[in-house]
């Protein structure tokens, strides 16, 4: 059972925002990481769209999620990024690989855009902080 999570965007603990709080309740926060691909602006949020050996990277924390939490924390989350119809919804949850800034690399969910990111705006440095 995968139990780790790279967050990129608004569930980042540098951010405030209060669905945060609810990450935290169930899970806890590694480091700071980065995912190979790139960001877009998605609206008044972000999206990642993760490349396997890109040189691009996206940056976010990872989170390691209790194991007595991990269904009802990641339920809860897709509630959240807003994924009940796979035909039209904006995100979907997938495995990535994420590397801490001490080197580790994990596997882990993240959210990731559900469609071709033709016509969204770029994000050049993949960080939230810095749109």
């Amino acid at each position: 059972m995968i139990r780790h999570l790279f967050v990129y965007g608004t569930l980042r603990s540098d951010v405030g925002h209060p669905m945060q709080g609810v990450l935290v309740n169930d899970a806890t926060l590694l480091g700071v990481a980065t995912v190979g691909g790139e960001m877009y602006a998605l609206r008044e949020f972000v999206a990642l769209v993760a490349l396997t050996g890109a040189t691009a990277t996206v940056k976010g924390e990872v989170y390691e999620i209790r194991s007595d939490a991990v269904e009802r924390l990641l339920t809860t989350l897709d509630e959240y990024e807003g994924l009940s119809d796979p035909a039209q919804d904006e995100y979907r949850r997938e495995l990535v690989v994420a590397t801490l800034t001490d080197g580790r690399e994990l596997s882990a969910w993240a959210y990731v855009l559900n469609r071709s990111a033709d016509g969204l705006r770029r994000i050049p440095s993949g960080d939230y902080k810095q749109l």
